[in-house]
């Protein structure tokens, strides 16, 4: 019976503990994402010639650090899903399928351009429209990230 004193007084200590562990875990989060090196431009979502289908987003990447960053998860703002693509040829035919990262080595950039690798975005709102612009977070192993603007282009324009 005395432990039932205790317990709302135990309860609230315990709810403020771990409310400021969650708070630091936070604030030592936060800055590891501002270290990621990568340079991202000319980045593009080209809507899809047909509503519904999917569109693709290209874009250049340089690592301008001393550490290797792979690319393992790409977010757009407007789409319900994206996922990482690469192009290949077989038989003469031209294969797409999604890949497990993307590997940017320090002090080198890739090209995310058709027929190479692409990110792949599903659902996508109807409120983006060619013309405007939505953001795109890449996240690499580890944790890190990187957000930036991307241009949306229309299915017809320049690629």
């Amino acid at each position: 019976m005395k432990f039932t004193r205790f317990a709302p007084l135990a309860l609230a200590f315990t709810t403020v503990a771990l409310a400021g562990c969650s708070g630091e875990a936070e604030e030592a989060a936060a800055p590891a994402a501002e270290d990621v090196t990568l340079e991202v431009s000319n980045a593009r979502l080209m809507l899809p010639a047909v509503s519904g289908r999917p569109g693709a987003i290209y874009f250049d990447v340089e690592n301008t650090g001393e550490k290797n960053y792979a690319i393992r998860r790409a977010d757009v703002e407007g789409a319900s899903n994206a996922e990482l693509h690469g192009s290949m040829e077989m038989d003469g035919q031209m294969m797409m399928d999604s890949v497990g990262q993307i590997l940017v080595n320090a002090g080198e950039s890739e090209s995310l351009e058709p027929g190479g690798f692409h990110v792949m975005v599903f659902d996508l709102d109807p409120a983006l429209e060619a013309g405007g612009s939505t953001e795109m977070t890449l996240t690499v192993v580890g944790g890190k990230t990187k957000t930036f603007p991307v241009e949306i282009r229309a299915a017809g324009d320049e690629r």
